[in-house]
């Protein structure tokens, strides 16, 4: 083979390396939102997740999201404990505060939504509570979610924030847990998100008051360091930012960061 030859050929086989290696980049990128994405998320997001993460795999062929819902306090102990997780949620920046402190997350976490509490009453509000007060009241029975979790921190702010002083008759470990116990009639009220009242509309009924407006949590998200699909975690975190996550959380009545 002439020299000329051999260098055209060398430059040949140059070229279809070069354009092989562009190709596995760009397949990268189009697998940045494929494969199993765990995400530990809070237990008021349970609804708008769950379709958030339908809509996530619509628009991501080949990724399955999987749900851990539970109280953000929680969920941060068992991120902690060394439990296998993608992303994280939580409910109030507190929480989140004690994964990155433990040097638990990948980057800076972003606020992607905001909530605020209503009192949930049964259908009919039969003890007639119209605001914080009457939950003072002798006889109303009154579920709160424990200090520790984000809605039982907003409600305690809000109740001191009006100056009023009530025993709860039980203490949940989170918000679903607080609403349960109002729409299976063993609670007069409890203090919950006004997004889990909306849901949860066909049974209980959302009454507002002012002092709420002194205890609206914001919601963080980031992606884990120890992640087992790194760039689906990123994925992730950047859909629950994008437009059409939002519109589906503005639905369900969270506010915009």
């Amino acid at each position: 083979m002439s020299a000329r030859a051999t260098r055209t050929a060398m430059a040949v086989v140059l070229a279809l390396t070069v354009a092989g290696c562009g190709a596995g980049d760009d397949r990268a990128s189009d697998d940045r939102g494929t494969g199993a994405v765990t995400v530990f998320a809070a237990a008021s997001l349970t609804e708008t997740f769950r379709r958030i993460g339908k809509d996530f795999e619509a628009a991501n062929p080949g990724s399955t999201v999987t749900l851990n819902l539970a109280g953000s306090s929680a969920l941060a102990n068992q991120i902690n404990q060394g439990a296998p997780a993608d992303v994280f949620a939580s409910a109030a920046p507190a929480n989140m505060a004690t994964v990155t402190e433990a040097g638990n997350a990948d980057g800076t976490p972003g606020v992607f939504a905001r909530n605020q509490l209503v009192i949930a009453v049964p259908r009919g509000n039969p003890a007639g509570v119209t605001g914080l007060a009457d939950l003072s009241r002798s006889g109303v029975k009154v579920a709160l979610c424990a200090t520790q979790v984000p809605c039982g921190a907003a409600a305690r702010t809000a109740l001191d924030a009006a100056g009023i002083a009530l025993t709860p008759v039980t203490l949940e470990q989170d918000v679903k847990g607080a609403l349960a116990k109002v729409k299976l009639g063993e609670v007069d009220a409890a203090l919950v998100y006004r997004t889990d009242a909306r849901a949860a509309s066909g049974d209980v009924t959302a009454v507002e008051f002012p002092e709420s407006a002194r205890a609206i949590n914001d919601y963080p998200i980031v992606a884990l360091k120890d992640a087992p699909n790194p760039a689906g975690a990123r994925a992730f975190v950047a859909y629950v930012r994008s437009a059409p996550a939002q519109a589906v959380l503005a639905e369900a009545g969270f506010q915009t960061p």
